[in-house]
């Protein structure tokens, strides 16, 4: 691609939202079980990302009266973009924590393309890869897809990291071993596009797509609308129904006064867990009834409420902003990247003290939510918003934030082991940023049968967000002893 290129309207509100304390980054951890070699995993990155899309390579310039532009980043270097830090062996995963946080507060340099990965080597149980990328790139469910595009399958027992040619992969269960799409993202063929093996819990769900444009929706027919697996499930649009959402959000109270909630700061910081076994998690759901992310977002809103009571501050319910993948899953991301997604406000009954209570009240407000074409309509404003000068943007994204108190997100990962460079991918955990001075950002990725939860937050406002981490696990163990 020569020359310049207007960037998206989506994308440039994402360029627009960024200031000192809070950074427009998407942030993903991956680790390994063992060393990576870097020079094989910048052929790697040079022959996946930088040579097939063409975002990793181009700068953000400004147009004519100041419209962000991509340009083709003529003095491009990939060493620039790919460099080395170390931890000490006897630092466990807090050294790790530590690193990753002061990384969540240092912007990407605006002179370059905007991204960096860091191959932190030194840690007792591998080299870990931590990747930042800026949102006006993409969503945060594409560059997923688009980090998962570095890793190859590996055969259970051929040793680490070892990675196996695609038709070798044997079968599982009956089906088809994994296969690639055409951006080279590992995929499952399962016509349902299950995260967890079950048709009730699918990552897609066939239907007809209608884009709401600002505040008005024009439909169109014959596009499939596939979500975020934290929203399965179709959704159904109508113009009135659009409106009457559009109406809703605009009008919807703030969340009630919290330790969550207040002034940023420049000071980051991160946790996550060990990976839990999603056949656990499941087996809970299908006790009490429920899915699995109706397990897991129960498990989320008792550890905010054990969090609150841990600061003696009030319980009461507050609202999650989701982001809502609108683009299919089973097309290849596009060369050219962007932002496809919208956002909806799950509200979460942190006053429910029992957690079968708050399991049936998370699934009662997720099955409202699929329903519920906020989505759509948010991804429309979105748009709209990337066309307004600056400084009226950050007014209507900081009231939109002062509506939620929290952002979650859920995106899935292969199903089956993976490599990367040679070394094997043990876990995987990312954010995405905290538009609207929302200052704790929470994520669940699930990968090879578990799934990670992953806290990111301003120091400022949770400064122990391992905290969070371990009363998370606290309350999956509760909602296990409760089950008959």
């Amino acid at each position: 691609m020569a020359g310049r290129e207007r960037m998206g309207s989506m994308d440039a509100a994402w360029l627009q939202m960024e200031e000192p304390a809070n950074l427009m980054m998407i942030t993903a951890v991956l680790w390994f079980d063992g060393p990576m070699d870097r020079e094989r995993l910048r052929t790697v990155v040079r022959e996946r990302l930088v040579e097939r899309y063409p975002r990793f390579r181009q700068r953000v310039v400004p147009g004519a009266l100041g419209s962000p532009h991509w340009e083709d980043a003529t003095d491009f270097d990939l060493d620039a973009h790919l460099s080395t830090l170390r931890v000490p062996a006897t630092g466990g995963r807090a050294a790790l924590e530590a690193v990753v946080g002061d990384w969540l507060g240092v912007p990407l340099e605006r002179s370059r393309p905007l991204w960096h990965l860091h191959l932190v080597k030194g840690a007792a149980r591998g080299d870990v890869l931590l990747a930042r990328l800026h949102h006006c790139m993409a969503d945060g469910i594409a560059l997923a897809r688009v980090l998962l595009t570095l890793t190859d399958p590996v055969r259970e027992g051929t040793g680490t990291g070892d990675a196996v040619r695609e038709e070798a992969v044997p079968t599982v269960e009956g089906r088809a071993a994994p296969t690639r799409d055409d951006a080279g993202t590992p995929v499952e063929p399962d016509s349902d596009g299950s995260l967890h093996g079950s048709r009730e819990e699918r990552l897609s769900a066939p239907g007809w797509m209608r884009l709401a444009r600002g505040a008005r929706a024009a439909f169109r027919k014959g596009v499939e609308l596939v979500q975020e697996p934290i929203l399965a499930g179709d959704l159904v649009l109508e113009g009135a129904r659009g409106a009457a959402a559009l109406g809703k959000l605009l009008v919807m109270p703030p969340d009630p006064r919290s330790p969550l909630r207040g002034p940023l700061g420049a000071r980051k910081l991160a946790a996550w867990s060990e990976p839990v076994a999603l056949a656990r998690v499941k087996a809970v759901g299908q006790t009490l009834g429920g899915t699995v992310n109706d397990v897991l977002l129960t498990a989320v809103t008792g550890a905010l409420r054990r969090y609150l009571a841990s600061r003696e501050a009030p319980l009461e319910d507050m609202h999650a902003l989701v982001p809502v993948n609108l683009r299919p899953l089973d097309e290849p991301v596009p060369r050219e990247l962007g932002n496809r997604f919208g956002v909806v406000f799950l509200r979460l009954p942190v006053h429910l003290e029992d957690p079968r209570r708050r399991l049936r009240e998370v699934s009662k407000r997720m099955e409202a939510l699929k329903r519920s074409p906020e989505a759509v309509v948010t991804s429309g404003a979105l748009e709209l918003l990337g066309r307004t000068p600056a400084a009226l943007e950050r007014v209507v994204v900081d009231v939109m934030g002062t509506k939620a108190s929290l952002v979650a997100t859920n995106v899935p990962g292969p199903r089956q082991p993976v490599s990367l460079a040679g070394a094997r991918l043990d876990g995987l955990t990312f954010w995405v940023p905290q538009a609207g001075h929302v200052g704790l950002g929470v994520s669940l990725f699930s990968y090879a049968g578990q799934v990670t939860l992953g806290v990111a937050s301003d120091a400022s406002r949770v400064p122990d967000p391992g905290a969070l981490v371990a009363a998370f696990l606290e309350e999956l163990e509760a909602l296990a002893t409760v089950a008959p």
